[in-house]
């Protein structure tokens, strides 16, 4: 299991499935000249899928988001 911690403003619970679809942004506010193209959380749900694990994204303890990568472990 790999976890990433944010204590930014967090991802509300409606958005998270939205976010894992390729294109999809957070910040509607962001465009390539800022930085991404929402591109990050879909490649790694798909790496998480293709290997028999998955990708949870919840809230982290006093805000943020926590994203934790889950895979099996190897024989």
């Amino acid at each position: 299991m790999i976890e990433v911690v944010d204590n930014g403003p967090g991802i509300a619970s409606a958005d998270r499935t939205r976010l894992l679809r390729p294109f999809e942004r957070g910040d509607a506010s962001r465009n390539r000249d800022t930085g991404g193209v929402g591109l990050g959380l879909s490649i790694v749900q798909g790496f998480a899928e293709r290997h028999g694990g998955t990708l949870e994204l919840a809230d982290a303890p006093g805000g943020g988001t926590v994203a934790r990568l889950v895979l099996p472990v190897g024989t």
